[in-house]
């Protein structure tokens, strides 16, 4: 009993050592805000600023998605609405995460900018779904 506790101990503290990479956090992070941004456009309580943002559909593997971030970032409405400014901040971590610690490990599949107007779930989000 006591050595299966030491061993689940163990465990668990070496999946805690492991730190997360930059696709992980990057991934994790852009449907965190993505997620975010959904949440506030469907809020029974929004400003009507909100209805002007830009549209903030994160694909990581597309190059446009660092241009997005800038413009979103760059909006000048809506400081006054506490969850945009908390998304902005957000989507600015995301970016400079993205340009500066992450540069060199992250693979562009695409630079269509298009499919970040307007989405569909790629074949990489339909596995996820699978896989949960």
């Amino acid at each position: 009993m006591l050595l299966s506790l030491l061993a689940l101990l163990s465990a668990a503290l070496l999946a805690r050592a492991a730190p997360p990479t930059c696709y992980s956090r990057v991934l994790s992070l852009s449907k965190e805000i993505t997620e975010s941004f959904k949440e506030l456009q469907t809020s029974k309580a929004k400003d009507s600023c909100v209805e002007t943002l830009p549209r903030l559909y994160l694909d990581i593997h597309n190059y446009c998605v660092l241009t997005k971030l800038r413009d979103f970032v760059a909006y000048p409405r809506c400081e006054r609405v506490l969850e945009v400014s908390e998304l902005k901040e957000k989507a600015r971590s995301l970016y400079t995460i993205m340009i500066s610690y992450c540069r060199r490990d992250l693979a562009f599949l695409t630079d269509d900018c298009n499919a970040l107007e307007s989405p569909i779930q790629s074949s990489i989000e339909s596995s996820e779904d699978i896989d949960s």
